[in-house]
């Protein structure tokens, strides 16, 4: 008899250990997630001056679209993926992002574009505390953990990509004078900034800078005007319509200086191509990613996979497009911080994985270039190789650059 009481108390001390183990720990969800579905939100410039970035949100959509019926989501949850246009206008940003947190109730904001668009909303979502996350924006003031906890970016920010040149710079040219065409929001001054703080106490080679809004139609007196200073560089830092214009205007007006584009507008299709190809020739810029129309890159299977994903679930799209793979990594990287939360769904389960990247290597990423978010580094990455516009072709003038986590603040 005594025995059976105590094979029962063992049974019993086995069957609660069981139930209390990780293997049999409750799901939990906050508001957008469930068992069979998460709500993701964002918005993106579908329309207006900077529309050409549109076919990033397309894209995404067409990635999700693949993992829900190919892979059965994540975890067997459906991605819900709204994205909402906002015209590069931040009133609207704030408009259509209470309609994703109030009316659509999002789990989450993930890779929104826009440096000016993202600080309009930052402090609302992180009122709400709304994951704020992998936004597509270059301004350290989202890299802020104490006051913005909520937000992280997915993108090498103005701070390091502005270092980058300016260290070039100072390597190859360090008698340059420089002159700086700048889009006049926190995109562009983000830039100016940067080159200032780079370059230190060399500050005064930059001899000329002239700002425009995303609302003019061209920038044809400020490239007059910057030729007139006698710069012998011109740092292009603005987005693809107005890059376009200040290359094509400098070939216009015969003033040849060595031409730096932020990577942001080095795109073939809609920078280099309307500016001029014997225009754009011997640009500079950095890059981080694999372009899907370089031939180094033709056998790599990483791409094979991206262009048959292409072909499949964004028919009729130009897989050359500029930002496509970018487009296409960010949605990866979406995934792969959804998927780390497992069964634990909740916002600041959410914040926990989106802040502890550390050197992942996305496939279509430049071997070397890893991300890394941190609590205290929001910024998806400080790596990036310099190119060269050949005519045709980016064709890569360093290795990997590095820059230290120190120097990414202003």
């Amino acid at each position: 008899m005594r025995g059976r009481v105590a094979r029962k108390a063992l049974v019993g001390v086995i069957a609660l250990a069981f139930l209390s183990s990780p293997v049999m720990a409750q799901k939990k969800y906050d508001t957008g997630a469930s068992d069979t579905e998460i709500k993701i939100g964002q918005t993106m410039p579908y329309s207006g001056p900077a529309s050409a970035f549109a076919m990033i949100g397309r894209i995404q959509a067409a990635y999700f679209n693949m993992l829900n019926k190919e892979r059965g989501g994540i975890g067997g949850r459906k991605i819900t993926f709204i994205s909402l246009d906002d015209a590069y206008s931040p009133p609207k940003t704030v408009e259509q992002t209470r309609k994703l947190v109030e009316d659509d109730e999002v789990f989450a904001i993930a890779s929104s574009l826009g440096s000016p668009t993202n600080l309009a909303i930052s402090k609302y979502l992180n009122a709400k505390k709304v994951p704020q996350i992998l936004v597509m924006a270059g301004t350290t003031k989202l890299d802020d953990p104490v006051n913005l906890p909520w937000t992280t970016t997915f993108y090498s920010s103005a701070i390091v990509e502005a270092r980058i040149y300016a260290d070039y710079l100072l390597r190859s040219k360090p008698d340059a004078k420089i002159a700086v065409i700048f889009q006049d929001d926190d995109f562009g001054r983000n830039y100016l900034s940067g080159l200032k703080t780079a370059f230190g106490s060399k500050g005064t080679m930059i001899v000329a800078q002239a700002p425009y809004n995303i609302t003019d139609p061209t920038i044809d007196s400020q490239m007059v005007s910057l030729k007139s200073s006698g710069a012998d560089v011109l740092f292009v830092a603005a987005t693809p319509k107005f890059a376009a214009q200040a290359i094509r205007k400098a070939h216009e007006l015969a003033w040849n200086p060595l031409k730096i584009v932020v990577t942001a507008s080095s795109q073939l299709e809609t920078v280099l191509k309307p500016a001029g190809l014997d225009a754009s020739r011997d640009l500079l810029t950095s890059q981080w990613i694999k372009q899907s129309d370089d031939p180094a890159w033709h056998d790599d299977p990483a791409m094979r996979e991206f262009h048959a994903f292409f072909k499949q679930w964004v028919p009729g799209a130009d897989p050359n497009y500029g930002s496509a793979t970018y487009a296409y990594s960010t949605a990866q990287m979406i995934e792969e911080v959804l998927r780390r939360c497992g069964d634990e769904l909740t916002r600041p389960n959410l914040m926990k994985h989106a802040t502890s990247i550390k050197d992942f290597q996305l496939p279509l990423f430049l071997p070397g270039v890893k991300v890394n978010v941190s609590p205290t580094s929001r910024i998806g990455w400080r790596q990036a190789r310099l190119f060269k516009f050949d005519g045709s072709n980016w064709l890569p003038i360093s290795d990997v650059i590095t820059v230290h986590e120190n120097d990414t603040k202003m």
